[in-house]
């Protein structure tokens, strides 16, 4: 394989990475919302020479090259989240901006410009012939993952009917190869009680009263350690094999699971009366380890929810919030931890890609943030600390999954978002190099750990 060739012709088309990234950047698409976008991959797809582009039931779209039975996948999500407080931003969210290095807009990093390397790796391996005559390339621009991660490929994998051989996520990796991640939940705790007027609260029963006992719990659960001292043991626990004798190492290379509160709702029949129901979101992030069954367990043993018996009641969140083509395809809001071994084929195929291009340390150099540059002297091989598309792809279906996209973790949700060029330019040359270095899924699972599905009767 000429990787200097693949390098010339990645470099080639930087100028049309970032035209088509901007143009992107331009088009706001949060979750939902992304038809505009998805109608200018499509164009941007059939102008260099895809063999067939569709549009799915969901609105994903889905540009493919060759003719062979195996499916190599390139995803990248490309809805956003807002723009925040404006007033946070140093330029136009969308208008966005481009120096010699840099682009900035909403998007540029999350994760639109993953799209647009894959397109134009795409457009590389077929200039220069490098799609093995037993693959099929599969590019997909997949949407409601900001709302939802992993739900695009639901509906990819179960309605489309699409299994790849493996899916490389284009999600922002500071120059590195990642093999895993932290699943999550979104739990909802319901509290009771009884409402009366304020002038004499002990006629009533004050949810809110209650629902602060059980956040106390809950801080505890994030924040205690798990020595004999502490009746609620800390969630640092799974870092501890007397804990998690199996998954323990795994555990400590991908983080500690972690809970905190997101959001807090309360009924009252006015501002002169005792609450009578209170309620509270919990962004669960999971570790090795940890299941959906584990985590619901671990709140209800809590010793105020205990407390408040019938009272207190923990759930999970369902979305079915509809896609941009009206369509709803209802999930539970949980989405599986996952991590690969080193040793897995996919991953290698993307190591020797990295090595005979750029060789075994990162590359890129950020010019305007610190916490992206210094991520560059992590190792090559490393986890994403947020959740990706993966939960679905590998952690529910087993489909063997690997991160490698341009853009940095850091900039993700952020104001003043950006993107540099040489890493539109480093992806686009590792895609078009893959598939031809890719040795074939052995009968060994790739998979360390992963959450799988759920079978729970959600109701």
């Amino acid at each position: 394989m000429n990787f200097d060739a693949i390098k010339s012709a990645a470099k080639g088309y930087e100028a049309d990475m970032t035209r088509f990234l901007r143009d992107l950047i331009a088009i706001p698409s949060e979750s939902s919302n992304e038809e505009g976008v998805i109608r200018r991959i499509a164009a941007e797809m059939e102008k260099v020479g895809f063999d067939k582009v569709e549009i799915d039931g969901e609105g994903n779209v889905l540009g493919w090259m060759g003719n062979g039975e195996k499916i190599i996948a390139y995803d990248a999500h490309i809805d956003t989240v807002g723009i925040g407080n404006r007033e946070n931003w140093k330029f136009d969210p969308y208008e966005g901006y481009e120096n010699e290095t840099e682009i900035g807009g909403r998007g540029g990093s999350d994760q639109e410009g993953g799209i647009v390397s894959s397109v134009y790796g795409a457009k590389i391996m077929k200039d220069m012939n490098l799609i093995p005559e037993d693959v099929t390339v599969l590019v997909t621009g997949t949407v409601q993952e900001e709302d939802c991660d992993g739900l695009c490929w639901q509906y990819i994998h179960n309605e489309d009917k699409i299994t790849p051989e493996f899916v490389i996520s284009t999600e922002p990796t500071d120059g590195g190869i990642y093999r895993g991640h932290r699943g999550r939940m979104e739990i909802r705790v319901d509290v009771r009680g009884v409402s009366c007027h304020g002038s004499a609260p002990e006629r009533g029963d004050n949810a809110i009263f209650k629902m602060a006992d059980i956040l106390q719990d809950v801080r505890s659960l994030n924040e205690n350690g798990d020595g004999p001292s502490n009746e609620i043991k800390g969630l640092v626990k799974m870092l501890n094999p007397s804990f998690n004798p199996e998954h323990y190492e795994d555990a400590q290379f991908l983080g500690r699971g972690t809970v905190t509160v997101s959001e807090i709702f309360f009924t009252s029949p006015s501002r002169c009366a005792v609450a009578d129901s209170c309620a509270v979101s919990l962004d669960r992030r999971m570790t090795a380890g940890e299941t959906w069954d584990s985590c619901i367990k671990e709140i209800e043993d809590l010793p105020a929810v205990k407390k408040y018996g019938k009272d207190v009641k923990v759930s999970m969140y369902m979305y079915d919030r509809p896609a941009w083509t009206g369509l709803k395809y209802e999930t539970e809001c949980y989405f599986p931890t996952w991590i690969n071994k080193e040793t897995a084929p996919h991953i290698q195929a993307l190591v020797d890609a990295h090595k005979g291009l750029y060789g075994d340390k990162r590359v890129g150099t950020p010019t305007s943030s610190e916490l992206a540059l210094e991520k560059r002297k992590a190792p090559l091989i490393d986890k994403w600390t947020f959740s990706t598309n993966g939960v679905s792809i590998q952690g529910r279906y087993g489909i063997p999954c690997v991160g490698f996209g341009p853009g940095a973790e850091s900039q993700a949700h952020a104001p003043n978002e950006v993107t540099w060029k040489e890493d539109l330019v480093a992806c686009a040359a590792m895609y078009a190099a893959v598939p031809s270095l890719y040795k074939g899924k052995g009968t060994e699972d790739v998979s360390v750990y992963r959450g799988g599905k759920t079978n729970n009767d959600i109701k």
